[in-house]
């Protein structure tokens, strides 16, 4: 079986940076399971993988615009630090839960601390770097469809949701 929309494949797979940096591998873990057409992964890896069946193997670089996005530079801020309630201590590279605007989640990390500001960086922390995959297909089944409907993989391992 081939990887086509609606249908759930586990791959295991190393992401580099362009300097050969492994910034994330499947290694000495389970493979990662993922309902494909569904937005589970980065795009551009999304459509490389799209034709492949089990024991395929696929390098692909992604770049930004087909993964984690542009860097905005719009998306850094500098905020007070009352607006950290609670945290005795902000130090570079904590990350913290943010609402926008519009009251939607967004995940930030503090890069500078100065006095009483505190700059908040809300860029994926891979926005802006091109990404380099190396991706084994271990399995591809149909999805069930409840995976449809619920718009992911199930493991096995899930209790009901």
């Amino acid at each position: 079986m081939q990887i086509t929309q609606n249908t759930v494949a586990s791959i295991e797979y190393t992401l580099k940076d362009n300097e050969g940096q492994v910034l994330d591998t499947s290694e000495g873990r389970e493979p990662l399971t993922y309902l494909h057409g569904s937005g589970n992964l980065v795009p551009g890896l999304e459509s490389a993988l799209e034709g492949n069946g089990e024991g395929d193997s696929v390098s692909v670089t992604v770049e930004p615009s087909e993964g984690f996005g542009e860097r905005d530079e719009n998306l850094i801020q500098q905020v007070p630090k009352t607006a950290f309630e609670g945290v005795e201590s902000i130090e570079a590279g904590m990350r913290f839960q943010a609402s926008d605007e519009n009251g939607q989640g967004r995940i930030v990390t503090v890069t500078e601390v100065a006095d009483d500001q505190v700059t908040v960086d809300a860029n994926h922390p891979l926005a802006g770097v091109p990404l380099n995959f190396d991706v084994n297909v271990v399995e591809v089944r149909a999805a069930s469809d409840e995976e449809i409907e619920h718009g992911h993989a199930h493991t096995g391992d899930e209790e009901d949701h």
